[in-house]
């Protein structure tokens, strides 16, 4: 006879992506998302997988998450270059998170070492972009964007604004210096 489980998947998943967050891969032990997570070692295996397979569960669940709010924050009814700016200082208000984006900091902790997780950023990045494009073409289309701006261009551009900021506010206790940079990526629209 099957088992019920006694917990909610995504529940214990959000926990995991927490501690892989605040620690990184390497340095989380299985018995740490044991006591971490709340379930027995035997449900994780079962559930996830391996350490591994629940890892990519977890950037694969943030992501779901990250998409989702990037999909509410483009559904705003405001200026393009606003819900630009949103974008970027989404990425510096987020209380109670640790530092950081889970998926740049996976790239850069694993980025090398792992295909798996490699390719997952790597394509993670490329929907961000897409992102991006779509709302900078969005711009052009109803004028808010000078239409001689290349869009693909910008969107790489800024996407590279906001991996450094999502580096950056790890470290940075200079929320001035950080809105000033956001400004000058934006000045770029005038």
């Amino acid at each position: 006879m099957a088992r019920y489980k006694e917990f909610e998947v995504n529940e214990v998943l959000d926990k995991a992506v927490q501690l892989f967050w605040m620690q990184g891969y390497e340095k989380t032990s299985m018995q740490e998302l044991v006591d971490f997570m709340g379930i027995h070692r035997r449900s994780i295996y079962d559930t996830f997988g391996d350490k591994h397979a629940l890892f990519m569960n977890a950037l694969k669940r943030y992501e779901a998450i990250q998409s989702n709010e990037m999909r509410l924050l483009v559904e705003k009814q405001e200026p393009v270059k606003e819900l630009i700016r949103q974008f970027f200082e989404y990425s510096l208000e987020k209380e109670g998170e640790p530092q950081g984006c889970f998926i740049v900091n996976s790239g850069v902790e694993l980025g090398v070492l792992d295909p798996e997780v490699s390719s997952f950023v790597e394509d993670s990045y490329s929907k961000m972009e897409k992102s991006l494009y779509n709302l900078i073409l969005f711009g052009q289309q109803t004028g808010e964007i000078k239409a001689r701006l290349d869009p693909e261009a910008l969107s790489h551009y800024f996407m590279n604004v906001w991996l450094g900021l999502r580096t950056m506010v790890k470290t940075a206790t200079n929320q001035e210096k950080l809105s000033g940079i956001i400004n000058t990526a934006l000045s770029i629209l005038d």
